[in-house]
C-alpha cells in the first residue's frame, strides 16, 4: 500500500514506515501530525477524487534541521556589480506510521 500527499506546495509517495524530509513544520519533535491524501493504492485498488476525501497520512515528527548550503551569485555584465549570498532550505523530518483510508 502506498500514497501520494500534499505538504509544504509539493506532492509524496510514501509507504508505512517511510522517512523524509518536507517543508518546515510548526510541530516539535515526537509529536504526530496528519497530511492531507491525494491518491491511495491498495494492492492494486486505486482510491482518488471524493474516495480520499477523510483520507490521511500519520506521520511522527522526528526533527528539524537545514539543508546543504545553496550559493547564489549575482552580477551584471560590464557594471562591477557582484552579489554573493548564500541559503540554507529548513526542513522537517518525518516519520510515516499509517495510512487511514
Amino acid at each position: 500500500m502506498y500514497a501520494i500527499i500534499a505538504t509544504g506546495g509539493k506532492q509524496y509517495s510514501v509507504q508505512p514506515g517511510d522517512t523524509l524530509r518536507v517543508e518546515k513544520l510548526d510541530a516539535q519533535s515526537g509529536d504526530t501530525v496528519k497530511f492531507d491524501v491525494l491518491f491511495i493504492n491498495d494492492e492494486g485498488s486505486i482510491l482518488t477524487g471524493k474516495d480520499v476525501v477523510s483520507a490521511y497520512a500519520e506521520a511522527e515528527v522526528l526533527g528539524e534541521g537545514k539543508g546543504e548550503k545553496i550559493v547564489v551569485y549575482k552580477y551584471k555584465a560590464k557594471k562591477n556589480i557582484r552579489r554573493k549570498q548564500g541559503h540554507r532550505q529548513p526542513f522537517t523530518a518525518v516519520k510515516i506510521l499509517n495510512i487511514v483510508k
